[in-house]
């Protein structure tokens, strides 16, 4: 029997970034306990869907698939209207968990020097990161607002956006290739606005029962990640390792569900200990 307090059951859902690593399990999460979930993508395909999800969820009818371009609010909106055309309502929780960062494997002409940092890749991240949660926030904040039945808005910050980048955890690269990884600062500037974007939300719909909150996860373990990465990111982490991908997954329920019904304009910051330093 399910804890009435953490129900989403019923519920309708959008999580951007719904293929990647984390979002493909906040999908996961919220549709095993019976939510209806819209998953949204830069570009979504059955190849996609299948190796995030399985073959079963192509056919699975509390799931739908879109491709939106959240930088755009029409494509949004589009995608809106056959969400509301499907279920019949508005949504109930939207999880902004899209996002694009700069990896150590980056090129050195986009992971260079401050001062050499290309302007045009800082338009590209803020407008994913900080800009695209915005839009997403219109478009469906206030489809929310007309319903007047509430919602809670999830907006996945990093702790790259309220702490800087430890560039020591990356002077092996230049030891390795004799090329410097600088982490840029784009991801980081993008990220720290997510944090007042959502306490301005939270005060702007808090008396239309719209919740905002921000979850801050850390660093993810991924196999694709080189080992020196790995040592040197857990070495400076209270808990010694990077996280699970499905970590996150507790907290993303209690932020969608009435557990948290008191709560917003808040941080819940879920990251090993890193910001505890």
């Amino acid at each position: 029997m399910s804890d009435p307090l953490f129900n989403v059951e019923g519920k309708i859902c959008i999580v951007t970034g719904g293929l990647g690593q984390i979002g493909k399990n906040f999908v996961s999460a919220l549709h095993s306990r019976g939510a209806k979930v819209a998953v949204w993508g830069r570009t979504v395909n059955e190849e996609k869907i299948r190796n995030a999800l399985g073959s079963d969820a192509l056919h699975n009818p509390n799931l739908r698939f879109y491709s939106v371009d959240i930088t755009k609010k029409e494509s949004m909106n589009i995608a809106l209207d056959d969400m509301e055309a499907a279920w019949g309502e508005a949504p109930d929780v939207l999880v902004n968990n899209a996002g694009i960062d700069t990896q150590p494997s980056a090129p050195p002409e986009v992971s260079g020097p401050f001062e050499n940092f290309p302007e045009e890749v800082f338009r590209e991240v803020v407008d994913v990161n900080l800009i695209g949660t915005f839009l997403a926030c219109q478009a469906v904040g206030s489809r929310m607002r007309k319903s007047n039945k509430g919602g809670s808005i999830i907006n996945v910050g990093s702790i790259y956006g309220m702490l800087s980048p430890i560039q020591d955890i990356y002077a092996y690269k230049k030891e390795l290739t004799g090329v410097p990884f600088i982490k840029p600062v784009a991801y980081s500037a993008a990220k720290s606005g997510i944090y007042n974007l959502t306490r301005y939300l939270a005060t702007y719909w808090g008396k239309d029962g719209i919740r905002v909150n921000t979850l801050t996860p850390a660093g993810v373990w991924r196999n694709t990640q080189d080992e020196i990465f790995q040592g040197n990111f857990t070495a400076r982490m209270p808990m010694g390792r990077m996280s699970k991908e499905d970590e996150y997954n507790g907290s993303l329920i209690f932020l969608a569900s009435e557990a948290s019904s008191f709560m917003t304009g808040s941080n819940l910051v879920v990251d090993g200990g890193w910001t505890a330093w």
